[in-house]
């Protein structure tokens, strides 16, 4: 009988780290060849058989792109090495899975595909949390590896974060930096869920950049697009790292308001307008102004997904506008 292997350790950003995660494969990851390549090069480098790219979720493990597993694609987290790398500090290695009393009684030891020896270094992201780690694997122990091969593996791992990086920045957009409308639908349903199953508030705002259109008009696309970035970074600073923003069409723009009760997300709905309000004009020779109108609304008992909240949202943004722009509305119930 297989005893159930030690209880993994649980990262103390936990929570952050697995939004981190979500956000950067919010719309999937298809097959890439460009992994495939830093796979095979971490196997031949180390002379394993059995390397992989692996993500570490609340409750598995999952391979992004793996070789010699013998068509393994995933594992529960509570057998997997990767979930104690991530918890690691730089490279960890286990030269013998057998004489280690976290993993002797391993079912990927014990069973296929009898892992011996594993060297796993963290996938750290920018914000700074390990998402996974890229890890070479034999079914034979060795010795530990020295200070070169710690910093060769730690290096294959970098170029891998960097092509999840590269992914992440295709569902940015080019101007603003902020997530395009395809990938904030994909966070909104996720953190509708989430606040659905703990029991916590989430607040959405969705707000125009009023009359934007005359900037364009008036000044060119050049002008219109600085104006852009300008108010996301400024968006930026209202945006804590649970939150979310993200642009959602031309001077559309939205913000999930993580855990965030309906009038502290007012509050932070009015200092948004006060802020844009206050910014510099919007052309050097121009002492014309930027103001926003807003539809801030709640998750409420009746949702049945992001979409409820999204159209609910819009309806107070339509409500603002109608009432002269410049202001935030309401809507914290299904009518």
């Amino acid at each position: 009988m297989t005893v159930a292997p030690l209880p993994y350790p649980i990262p103390a950003d936990e929570p952050l780290r697995l939004r981190d995660l979500e956000r950067h494969v919010a719309i999937g990851l298809a097959n890439d060849s460009h992994f495939e390549r830093l796979v095979a090069l971490a196997a031949s480098l180390f002379a394993t058989p059995m390397a992989a790219i692996s993500l570490v979720e609340a409750d598995r493990q999952w391979f992004l792109c793996s070789l010699g597993l013998g068509g393994i694609t995933e594992t529960p987290r509570c057998s997997a090495f990767c979930a104690h790398a991530i918890a690691a500090d730089g490279v960890m290695v286990v030269p013998d899975a057998c004489s280690d009393e976290r993993f002797r009684t391993n079912p990927l030891v014990v069973g296929q595909p009898g892992i011996r020896f594993y060297a796993g270094a963290p996938l750290r992201s920018a914000d700074g949390h390990n998402l996974g780690s890229l890890c070479v694997i034999d079914r034979q122990p060795r010795p530990d590896l020295d200070p070169q091969q710690r910093q060769q593996l730690q290096w294959i791992a970098e170029l891998v974060m960097r092509e999840l990086e590269l992914r992440r920045q295709t569902q940015h957009c080019p101007v603003t930096g902020l997530p395009i409308r395809q990938a904030f639908l994909a966070i909104g349903e996720r953190e509708c869920q989430r606040a659905r199953a703990d029991r916590l508030p989430l607040a959405l705002l969705c707000f125009d950049i009023d009359n934007f259109r005359l900037v364009n008009n008036r000044w060119g696309h050049r002008a219109g697009d600085g104006v852009l970035l300008s108010f996301a970074n400024l968006v930026r600073g209202f945006v804590r790292e649970q939150d979310y923003a993200g642009r959602l069409g031309d001077g559309e723009f939205g913000l999930l308001l993580i855990a965030t009760p309906s009038e502290q997300a007012l509050a932070i709905a009015e200092d948004l307008r006060t802020a844009t309000a206050h910014m510099p004009g919007v052309h050097v020779h121009s002492d014309v102004k930027l103001h926003i109108s807003g539809g801030l609304t709640a998750l409420a008992p009746d949702d049945h997904g992001f979409d409820d909240l999204l159209r609910r949202a819009d309806r107070a943004l339509q409500l603002a506008k109608g009432n002269g722009r410049d202001q935030i509305a309401c809507l914290l119930e299904a009518p």
